[in-house]
């Protein structure tokens, strides 16, 4: 409550001083060329200079209040009667943080009924002072921005370079997000290869990670039948699928549809990419699964199962189709009109200037939109849980369950897991792996897309 007040309270200050920036500067035209900037953007500057300050401190001081808190607590002589076990004392005190909140609340340990009011006290005491602060900060802050509200104070370039800052800020945040991600993937991969070696697992045929630590593990940690399972079910079951029916379903909503016919048909085409993965992985459990493995029986399989990388794929496969006809769909659209009658003046048919000139000048996007879904593919992993099953294995029958990448991520990143353990520490080893294969991808993509542009530019 009182971190929603404040917050109400600077932005509220940061308003006044918008409409008192505004006022002064007006005040201060006194002719066309007076003033350096417009009245608003003095305005902006000092509510900027209101807001961001305080913002920035009542942020650092919720950041430190919750250990004052706690010390304040333990410092109540209520306290004195907490269990000696760090864990029996951190759940007691996680209850009485529950219970300061909601006073009504039920109540497993008497102490933490006893420790709530002191909790509650000093929430409020240090909320109250981080408030104070803040408000204090946004003071000095609307201070220092109404003496800049001069003719001469250059308030426009100012809020420009803040701007500009700002998007830089964004950019460099999606940079070091990214860098960050690759320097956790090396860490802990390094980590890994130092119990296993590097050649056992790209090139091992047997993976069975075992919770314990021996000379023998290696032979183990084979990840081939991994990176199988996903090129399998990702980049083979997935895109026999999707690129058939997604540029033919391209080619008719480009050139054969009519106008009304695509107004209705693109916009239900692509509802397929914002279904939830998970909706896929239960239309592929409980449905295509069962109809694949009566198609396995009646084929003469022997046992087949529910769980085969032909459902997950297959299914897989139609929740890319957007990925391929959309791009597919812009790249033909984006196609200028003259090549098209040039082609026809000569005498092709509509069917030979789709294959000879439509297809090939569009390619760039069609390889672009391929690439996106085929990474998009080997990086699904509800559909493989549900539908492809968790063996290890390599086989070419679509018929046997298998596993991918993500599918193993997921199994040794949850549940009761030691995360110094080798077994644990491969998931950032085949994460690694799998972020390697997809900066191929993108690296390929962007050499074809290059060399087709070049070619029908």
């Amino acid at each position: 409550m009182m971190s929603a007040i404040t917050f109400l309270a600077i932005i509220g200050l940061a308003a006044a001083g918008w409409f008192t920036a505004r006022a002064r500067a007006r005040a201060l035209y006194s002719g066309r060329g007076s003033l350096h900037s417009m009245p608003s953007w003095h305005a902006w500057h000092l509510a900027l200079w209101v807001a961001i300050p305080a913002l920035i401190a009542f942020a650092v001081w919720a950041s430190i209040s919750p250990a004052l808190v706690h010390q304040a607590v333990l410092a109540d002589p209520a306290a004195s009667a907490l269990p000696a076990s760090d864990m029996e004392r951190a759940a007691i005190l996680a209850e009485a943080r529950l219970l300061a909140g909601n006073p009504a609340g039920p109540a497993f340990h008497d102490l933490s009924r006893a420790l709530a009011g002191p909790m509650a006290a000093a929430q409020g005491r240090f909320g109250l002072i981080g408030a104070l602060i803040a408000l204090v900060v946004a003071f000095a802050g609307g201070a220092y921005g109404y003496t800049r509200v001069k003719a001469a104070f250059p308030a426009r370039t100012r809020m420009e370079r803040l701007v500009m800052g700002g998007l830089l800020a964004a950019s460099l945040m999606a940079i070091l997000t990214t860098a960050g991600i690759i320097a956790s993937l090396v860490f802990e991969a390094v980590r890994f290869f130092t119990y296993v070696s590097p050649f056992d697992f790209l090139f091992g045929t047997h993976w069975s990670p075992p919770r314990d630590v021996s000379p023998e593990m290696g032979e183990r940690f084979g990840a081939v039948p991994l990176f199988w399972g996903t090129i399998y079910i990702g980049a083979i079951i997935a895109m026999i699928v999707a690129i058939p029916l997604g540029l033919m379903s391209a080619v008719f909503l480009t050139q054969y549809a009519s106008a009304g016919m695509r107004r209705v048909l693109k916009p239900v085409l692509e509802i397929l990419a914002g279904i939830p993965t998970v909706v896929y992985g239960y239309f592929a459990a409980l449905t295509v699964a069962p109809m694949v493995r009566d198609l396995a029986g009646a084929l003469g399989q022997a046992n087949p199962s529910t769980e085969s990388a032909l459902a997950a794929g297959v299914v897989m496969g139609v929740m890319i189709i957007p990925f391929v006809s959309s791009m597919a769909d812009d790249s033909m659209a984006a196609v200028p009109q003259a090549m098209r009658d040039g082609s026809l003046a000569m005498g092709a048919t509509k069917s030979e200037t789709i294959r000879k000139v439509l297809l090939p000048a569009a390619l760039p996007g069609i390889v672009a939109g391929v690439m996106l879904a085929i990474s998009r593919a080997i990086g699904e992993t509800m559909i493989v849980v549900m539908a492809a099953g968790a063996a290890a294995r390599l086989s070419a029958n679509p018929f046997d369950s298998m596993t991918t990448v993500t599918f193993q991520i997921v199994q040794l990143l949850t549940g009761d897991q030691e995360f110094d353990s080798p077994k644990t520490l491969s998931a950032f080893a085949l994460g690694l792996v799998l972020f390697l294969v997809t900066l191929a991808l993108n690296i390929v993509a962007l050499k074809v897309v290059k060399h087709f542009r070049e070619a029908y530019e």
